[in-house]
């Protein structure tokens, strides 16, 4: 009763203001549907333009503060349809539309009647996300729809009242309950409890209930993370573009912000202008702030806003602060007083209210904006403009922007190391040293073949955002993976850059990904690369800039071209290569042309690449970069990436070197590298030798031909070559011995120096020159001698060189090929872009001995494996090399060699690549040249395994689904063994095992390791380090062998047994005889379980390897164990006595190598005889110990089957311990030591391969098969666990 008063003063108040709205809002008549009630729906943003044109529009009031106000109950909430739902419900007010849509609509209207042009809908927590908490996800799109038409019910009825002011309705899309920028965990930053996917999911079933529903604006408010509400922007485009496919065009869109406390900044750190620049891409209707503060507050950060928007502003603040009791002060004529000012500075196109205000503060609200005119958008902005925590905006008053390079893997050799270790504390110091030092945007770049790009990407940035000393500066996301960059778009607030995009794929491509990052909102690094390649000339780089310039800011894209940053491409010059010498000046006179002809693009480079050929020298590449720069700024270059802590300035560059610069940058002069070049030696003299070079010159040519030319060769020295190489030929037995021997070995030293940062480019091409002309003299004596011997081949070997698929660099390719081809190498060059189609047929056309891929971007790191995995698809066998910035020893050894079982070589650069194809193509050294790199890339392999503290796993069912599949059909039958039973051999003479020893386990026992090319035996015995006393133990060794022989102080015994066989699953089924109706045991085998990259990689298990049962086919298992240490204690015992410890170890690894030579023997009479199934072998013990006969023996408690119980059944099938005496410990470690057993298969497919770690889910299932409890399953398997047994 108390209110009636009141309410009669409002409706009076409302009437009157009815009366002058009639006459006034004539204009209204042609956007409104009167019969419908409500705006045309074609018609709503013209109608929105025209209204904020002639006045402030009012927007509605708190929906929270007046549905407490009905004082409503859990069973309000409730209603009939979820009285029995589980969780409580109370406070849950988006569910009042469906449990109590009355009050719902009932405060709409009075909200409308108080003024409201706008009320939103009420969906504040419509997510799943935030339903969540109620457990009520089911009903998101319902529960939004119904909110749309109650609001929308609630605006016809009061706009067929008052046709001449209709109501809109907005879809309120609140910001969840949870952050993408912000960790809740304490102990973890860079932990997200919710991803970019799952918010665009959820905000996207909010937004089709609320199209549905009918709303006429879409309105994302109390934005507190600008990620989320990026995000839900996404998901409007996603739903209006994608989901319906263009045909129905985005309704307008309202953002409101909110400033959490008086230090003017959002929950997640950005500054209002920040806010702005991250959200300016969704070209918002209207931009605002609301909650959180009261309106004297808001004020300043309103002010900000309304400088840098070029849409309409608004704002509806809290009634006032909350006080003591968590209510709002602020009635409505305070706060009128408190807005007033909003008003009167010219900051407003709309006003409402947020927490604690009511239709009261609405309708005063709307008579203080009838007193106003609305304020003026901001003219568009065409200066480029970023965000990280601030805004950065790139004025004409910045001639030059630093990208911070530090933090990218290819550039830093620090920040690599801390990312491949997981230090991502001391990675963000880079960081932070970067901003400290003057970079205005951080270049964030984590491409490594290795590398989870996407991980490491989001979770350094995700660690980036708590860190406001980091965070301020807007991030460059920089990766030659564009899933990569987008990735870290996803968890970035801020306008970032991109980089980049090119059209080397074609347009379609370009135009798509174009598209999807004017979705994102960011700006984008262009490359000039199109379908034919890499830009390198001036009319190249111009022709593609133009190009990409059209398509990105024509109808197709239309892309803001204040956002398009150019990078033509700054090369390597002074190379020593002519074509090189214009490079700089290219890009410089690119760049001119660029920024007179192409409106508001930028133009950017990575400036490291200029002075690449001089790799060590930093002061030399520092003064390059600033003179570079000083030229190239003056011409419009107005970003690059730099090192920005160590850029000095052009004038302290000094006069004389600047000169030298200027003089090969601007390519004033032919002599201009020669002087560089010459600079840059007696610098690094200067420092070495302290001015001591003219005594060298006169004492180098004392030493010996060997010296001379290889010091020729390291200081490309062309002036005495021919007599040097002349007296060289004289003093060895052929011409080629002269390449193979002195000269090798001087390429060779340039190749450690270039590696080691002392050499520089321009010096490799010289020596390759040096090189050239030594070959050069010794052909014709060559190619003498080989028409003496009917050889007719003159060069050195054919080398196909391709730079793969996707990839448009080819510098470091075109380099190699010089090389190559000065020391006497056919090289055939086949160029950039080649699918493997086109590398294969042309190695197979030009008859290839060696092919090489090379690539600069990590894409070309898959496609390289794609090319190794289809040469050994086709047959081939020629040696296949790798080589590329991005590529490396370690990913070609754990990606590409295993794709292809022949030779597969990283080469460092180009100073290695003459190296490596002459040890490859040299007949007397490959194959151990060849040994030796598997053996290297195997422990690689193994290292990066063992480093691996994040590897993932399939499920036992899934990676079944994934066999070693063998077509048993089209295979041929398998052989049927000889004999099936069990064979015994006791006092096996031990004299035949002795050409079958393996030498290099014995020399490892006593730690004595030979180095390339001397690493193996017998030419360990040529090791300069280990030679000599490996000489000396195998003297002893043999001298210790005959005595065992004659005395026959050692014993071998051996037992096979031969099996019909099927698998089953994982097992294989033996059978007790060939009509395979008995079981006589089962041997369990384990299946790989971590994860494989390659779809088409198997997670193989040994069964994989024998027929199935319900195959039909007769297969067949082995198994065998020998002995070769009785007799050893008795030798022992003797050798103590005497006090000869040497002698004592000594035996036993002479017993251990005859244990391993009988294996070897009893496997090829199984092979030839026993079996038979390769009766026709002839294989030499060299190839046999390089396991290339036919089938595999792997052993109980090795890789490919690490549980040692498997032994059991094997000594129980044969009897073994009865039959020969070899006996299991406790431990099944098998008795005397100097023993082996194994499981023998034949198949030809069959192979070794490694289990790795084990899944729980496989174990259980093993144990269960075993009939072994699973704690003791585990106790024996403990080391292979991929979980932790307590």
């Amino acid at each position: 009763k108390k209110s009636k008063p009141r309410l009669r003063s409002l409706l009076a108040l409302i009437g009157a203001v009815t009366m002058t709205d009639t006459k006034e809002n004539e204009w209204v008549k042609e956007f409104v549907d009167a019969e419908a009630g409500r705006i045309k729906k074609d018609k709503v943003e013209e109608y929105l333009h025209a209204l904020f044109k002639r006045r402030v529009a009012v927007l509605d009031g708190a929906m929270g503060t007046m549905i407490q106000g009905y004082k409503l109950q859990e069973e309000d909430f409730r209603g009939e349809r979820f009285k029995d739902h589980k969780a409580s419900l109370k406070g849950n007010n988006d569910l009042l539309v469906l449990t109590r849509p009355k009050i719902i609509t009932e405060i709409h209207e009075k909200y409308f009647a108080a003024g409201s042009d706008i009320c939103e809908t009420n969906t504040f927590n419509g997510t799943s996300i935030a339903q969540a908490d109620y457990e009520m996800e089911h009903i998101v799109y319902e529960l939004n729809k119904q909110a749309a038409l109650v609001c929308r019910a609630a605006a016809v009825n009061v706009t067929k009242r008052e046709p001449h002011k209709p109501r809109l309705v907005a879809g309120a899309i609140g910001p969840t309950n949870k952050t993408l920028s912000m960790s809740p965990d304490v102990e973890d930053p860079s932990f997200r409890a919710v991803t970019w996917q799952e918010v665009v999911k959820a905000y996207k079933e909010q937004i089709r209930g609320l199209y549905d529903g009918g709303v006429d604006i879409f309105m994302v408010e109390t934005v507190f993370d600008t990620l989320n509400a990026k995000a839900a922007c996404w998901a409007l485009d996603e739903f209006f573009e994608d989901d319906l496919k263009g045909e129905v065009k985005r309704p307008p869109l309202i953002i409101s912000g909110t400033i959490t406390d008086k230090s003017g900044r959002t929950f997640s750190g950005q500054t209002i202008e920040a806010f702005y620049t991250s959200m300016q891409h969704t070209k918002p209707f209207c931009i605002g702030l609301n909650c959180a503060l009261g309106a004297r507050d808001m004020r300043p950060h309103l002010e900000g806003l309304s400088k840098v928007a070029e849409c309409y502003v608004h704002a509806y603040p809290n009634a006032g602060l909350p006080n003591a009791m968590g209510g709002y002060d602020e009635d409505p004529p305070k706060m009128v007083e408190s807005c007033t000012d909003f008003f009167e500075s010219g900051f407003m196109n709309m006003i409402g209210g947020c927490c604690g205000t009511s239709p009261g503060h609405i309708a005063a609200l709307a008579e203080l904006a009838s007193k106003y005119k609305p304020r003026e958008p901001q003219p568009l902005c065409t200066n480029m403009r970023l965000s990280g925590l601030e805004m950065y905006e790139k004025t004409d008053n910045i001639p030059f922007v630093n990208l911070g390079e530090r933090c990218n893997i290819a550039g830093s050799r620090r920040f690599k190391r801390l990312i491949m270790n997981k230090n991502y504390e001391d990675a963000l110091q880079v960081a932070l040293d970067q901003v400290e030092n003057g970079a205005q945007v951080l270049d964030i770049n984590m491409d490594d073949g290795l590398l989870d790009g996407v991980a490491a990407m989001q979770k350094f940035l995700k660690l980036i955002v708590p860190d406001p000393s980091i965070a301020k500066v807007p991030i460059m996301v920089d990766s030659s993976k564009f899933h990569i960059c987008e990735a870290g778009l996803q968890v970035v607030q801020g306008k970032c850059i991109f980089n980049s995009i090119s059209l080397k794929s074609g347009e379609k491509e370009f135009v798509e990904q174009a598209r999807k990052l004017k979705r994102y909102g960011c700006a984008v690094v262009v490359m000039a690369f199109d379908e034919k390649g890499q830009a390198a000339t001036y009319e190249d780089k111009i022709r593609i800039c133009k190009r990409a310039y059209d398509i990105l800011t024509g109808d197709r894209v239309k892309f803001p071209p204040w956002d398009i940053i150019f990078d033509p491409n700054i090369l390597t010059i002074a190379t020593g290569i002519k074509e090189h010498n214009t490079y700089a000046m290219d890009f410089i006179n690119a760049t001119k042309w660029i920024r007179q002809n192409l409106p508001h693009a930028h133009v950017s480079g990575g400036l490291s690449n200029l002075s690449f050929s001089f790799r060590g020298m930093s002061h030399l590449r520092e003064s390059m970069h600033a003179v570079f720069l000083y030229h190239a700024i003056k011409e419009g270059m107005d970003m690059g990436i730099v090192n920005a802590g160590a850029l000095p300035i052009y004038t302290e560059v000094g006069p004389k070197l600047v000169k030298l610069l200027e003089d090969a940058i601007l390519n004033k002069h032919e002599q201009a590298t020669e002087n560089l070049l010459e600079f840059a030696e007696k610098e690094r003299e200067n420092k070495t030798n302290k001015g001591g070079k003219a005594k060298q010159e006169a004492e180098w040519r004392k030493m010996s031909v060997d010296d001379r030319l290889t010091h020729a060769l390291i200081k490309g020295i062309v002036k005495y070559i021919t007599e040097d190489t002349e007296e060289a030929r004289k003093k060895f037995d052929k011409p080629l011995e002269v390449i193979e021997g002195p000269l090798m070995k001087g390429m060779s030293t340039v190749g450690d120096l270039f590696g080691a940062g002392k050499m520089f480019l321009p010096q490799v091409i010289k020596s390759a020159r040096v090189m050239k002309k030594a070959v050069a003299y010794l052909i014709p004596f060559m190619e003498e001698e080989k028409k003496a011997s009917g050889q007719t081949n003159s060069n050195a070997g054919t080398v196909l060189l391709a730079t793969v698929k996707g990839d448009v660099h080819d510098i470091g390719k075109n380099i190699v090929g010089v090389v190559l081809a000065c020391n006497n190498f056919k090289v055939v060059d086949i160029g950039v872009m080649c699918p493997l189609d086109k590398i294969l047929e042309e190695a197979k056309k030009c008859k290839a001995d060696i092919i090489g891929l090379s690539g600069l971007i990590t894409p070309s790191l898959d496609e390289m494996v794609d090319v190794a995995r289809e040469m050994q698809k086709r047959g081939f066998k020629v040696p296949l090399l790798i080589g590329g910035a991005t590529t490396s020893k370690m990913h070609t050894a754990v990606k590409i060699a295993p794709k292809y079982i022949h030779p597969t070589i990283h080469v460092l650069d180009a100073s290695r690549a003459v190296v490596v194809c002459s040890n490859l193509l040299d007949k007397k050294q490959s194959e151990d040249y060849c040994e030796d790199i598997a053996e290297l890339y195997q422990d690689l392999r193994e290292e990066y395994y063992e480093g691996l503290s994040e590897i993932k796993y399939e499920t036992i069912e899934k990676a079944r689904e994934r066999p070693y599949r063998i077509n048993w059909k089209k295979e041929p039958a398998p052989e049927k063994p000889a004999f099936l039973g069990v064979k015994v051999y006791k006092n096996f003479d031990i004299k035949e095992l002795v050409e079958y020893i393996d030498w290099n386990p014995f020399f490892q026992t006593w730690q004595l390791r030979g180095k390339y090319p001397n690493r193996n035996y017998p030419k360990i015995f040529n090791d300069p380090g280990a030679g000599k006393e490996a000489k000396r133990v195998h003297t002893d060794a043999m001298e210790m062998i005959d005595d065992i022989v004659k005395n026959k102080t050692l014993e071998c015994r051996m037992i096979v047994g031969l099996y019909p066989a099927n698998s089953d699953g994982d097992d294989i089924i033996v059978y007790a005889d060939e009509d395979r109706k008995t079981e006589k045991a089962r041997l369990h085998t384990l299946r790989q379980q971590a994860l494989k990259e390659d779809r088409d990689e198997p997670y193989m298990a040994m069964s994989d390897f024998i027929a199935p049962k319900d195959s039909g086919i007769k297969d067949y298992v082995g198994m065998f164990a020998v002995s070769t240490g009785f007799g050893i204690e008795k030798a022992i015992e003797k050798y103590k006595a005497d006090h000869d410890d040497y002698k004592v170890i000594m035996i036993k690894a002479i017993a251990d190598r005859f244990a391993e030579a009988a294996a070897e023997r009893l496997h090829e009479m199984i092979r030839r005889n026993l079996w038979g199934y390769a009766k026709d072998e002839k294989m030499t013990v060299a190839d046999m110990l390089r396991v290339k006969y036919q089938g595999i023996r792997p052993a109980p408690g090795y890789p490919s089957q690490p549980d040692h119980t498997e032994k059991l059944t094997m000594w129980k099938m044969m009897n073994v311990e009865k039959e020969t005496g070899i006996k299991l410990s406790e431990s099944l470690a098998m008795m005397p030591a100097a023993s082996v057993s194994a499981v023998c298969f034949a198949h030809p497919k069959s192979k070794y391969f490694a289990t790795g770690k084990l899944c729980k889910d496989q174990i259980e299932d093993y144990a269960t098969r075993k009939k072994m409890e699973l704690k003791v399953a585990e106790k024996w398997l403990a080391a292979d666990l991929a979980y932790d047994r307590d």
